[in-house]
């Protein structure tokens, strides 16, 4: 006959708990109570009041230093940046120690794992199913364990790369502290040298400004001291009568002078009609180049000028005079050919030639020369001239033309027509205009080519003789000599 124990399990309960390590430590000598939250997560109430985690703290942090750049200058930044990454570093230790702690739950886990277990299997009924629930619970707890090892782990991956930021911002921040110490240096060194400059030029200032006042000074000393002497020696009354007598003197030295002048003209004039009783035409006009000379009788009762043949000349040498085709008329104004030769004019009057000459030889005008070099480095001249005359015959038009004197050629145009163009040769001829009139000295007499010439009024006398010495220096470097019709070239002209 078989027997049957009742065994209430205490037993083998204490039997399970007598084959338990001694590493396991129950403080409470209770299981914990752990509650399941949402997503079957295992909520202990001991970590409900537990800290903020080490992710929130960082993140915060990191915020407060981002908001906080802004305001702080680089020394503080600097700063900022250093308590940063020794809170990183900080921070990455107390990862470390929370990691080895959670090594430590999961072997105490897995231990508790085991004795479940084997308790599990020497306990039966209501035991069992005790043991069954503290399975699952500690199964739940070691996936929660699980998860917090991997939130620890990207946490502390987290913290590296903070950690290697706050190190890269700190050597960064070093550097833009170097870079504006240096940039400060070399700015208090450039203010430096730019004070000892206007230092200088003040003190070289205020010294020339010294001196000059020394001087002015000295100069107002002098000039008091010969008013002084001045005033002494005379009365201001008799300094006033001895202006007054200078002035008087002046005047009648000046008068003396305009009638010394006077007599000494027409003392030459007697001497002349002296010696040529049959001289009774004179030349008016002045020596140089842009005047005009005119023929005028000498006596009231002499011939009209305009109806006696006229023929002017120029004189070469002694007793050598070559004749200028065209010159006419009782006036005539000299062209550049003409300077330093004389003039004469000859005069037939009742089959008695009369001749009359110029004083002196032609004088060049002032500056003309070196306004025509002036001219030279340009490679085209324009002037305006007004055509009076085509081929001898009166121009109908008084329209202004272009007249350009070029390095080649010379070109007459109107706006864009084009009247006359032809480059420098032998057939060309361009002087002084010869046919007299009030104009004489600012006309010319351009000959482009055989059956075609023009006679051209300038604006000034000036732009007429330049244009004519522009003309033949360009010809003569294209080797062409550029005169007037019926001009000899001598040597030396």
């Amino acid at each position: 006959m078989t027997r049957v124990i009742h065994d209430s399990g205490e037993g083998m309960q204490k039997e399970a708990l007598a084959m338990v390590s001694s590493d396991v430590n129950f403080p409470k000598g209770h299981f914990p109570d752990y509650k399941i939250g949402p997503n079957n997560q295992i909520i202990d109430p001991e970590e409900i009041h537990e800290a903020v985690p080490l992710k929130e703290i960082v993140a915060k942090e990191t915020a407060q230093l981002l908001e906080q750049r802004r305001r702080l200058s680089v020394r503080d930044l600097k700063e900022k940046f250093e308590k940063g990454l020794s809170g990183a570093s900080k921070l990455s230790e107390e990862a470390k120690r929370r990691e080895a702690a959670s090594l430590d739950r999961q072997v105490l886990l897995k231990k508790l794992r085991d004795v479940l277990d084997t308790l599990k299997g020497r306990v039966a009924g209501r035991n069992r199913d005790d043991a069954d629930e503290a399975i699952s619970l500690v199964e739940a707890l070691a996936v929660q364990l699980t998860q917090r090892e991997g939130e620890l782990i990207y946490e502390k991956a987290e913290v590296k790369k903070l950690a290697s930021f706050l190190k890269q911002a700190t050597e960064d921040a070093r550097k833009v502290a170097e870079e504006e110490r240096a940039l400060a240096l070399a700015e208090i060194e450039k203010a430096r040298t730019a004070i000892a400059i206007v230092e200088k030029g003040l003190q070289e200032h205020d010294a020339a400004s010294s001196s000059r006042e020394k001087e002015e000074i000295e100069g107002l000393r002098k000039e008091v001291r010969e008013a002084r002497r001045i005033k002494m020696l005379h009365q201001p009354s008799k300094v006033m009568d001895m202006e007054f007598e200078l002035k008087a003197l002046r005047t009648l030295i000046a008068e003396k002078n305009q009638l010394c002048n006077q007599l000494m003209k027409e003392l030459a004039m007697i001497k002349r009609l002296e010696e040529d009783s049959s001289d009774l035409f004179e030349l008016e006009g002045s020596d140089f180049l842009g005047s005009q000379f005119c023929i005028i009788p000498r006596f009231h009762d002499a011939p009209e000028i305009s109806s006696c043949p006229t023929q002017w000349y120029r004189v070469i040498s002694e007793g050598n005079r070559n004749l200028i085709l065209g010159a006419t008329k009782p006036t005539y104004a000299p062209e550049p050919f003409d300077v330093g030769r004389l003039l004469q004019a000859e005069i037939v009057l009742n089959a008695e030639k009369v001749t009359i000459q110029t004083m002196g030889p032609i004088n060049p005008a002032a500056g003309l020369e070196r306004y025509v070099e002036s001219l030279m480095k340009r490679a085209d001249v324009e002037f305006n001239v007004v055509v009076t005359q085509m081929n001898g015959n009166d121009y109908s038009s008084n329209s202004v033309h272009a007249f350009h004197i070029g390095k080649m050629r010379i070109k007459l145009r109107k706006g864009w027509s084009t009247k006359a163009r032809e480059s420098y040769s032998t057939t060309m001829k361009l002087c002084g205009s010869r046919g007299g009139g009030n104009a004489a000295a600012t006309a010319v007499l351009w000959q482009a080519r055989k059956g075609l010439s023009y006679t051209l009024a300038f604006e000034t006398d000036r732009d007429r003789n330049a244009a004519i010495m522009l003309a033949r220096k360009f010809a003569s470097n294209c080797n062409i000599t550029l005169t007037g019709p019926g001009d000899e070239v001598h040597a030396g002209s």
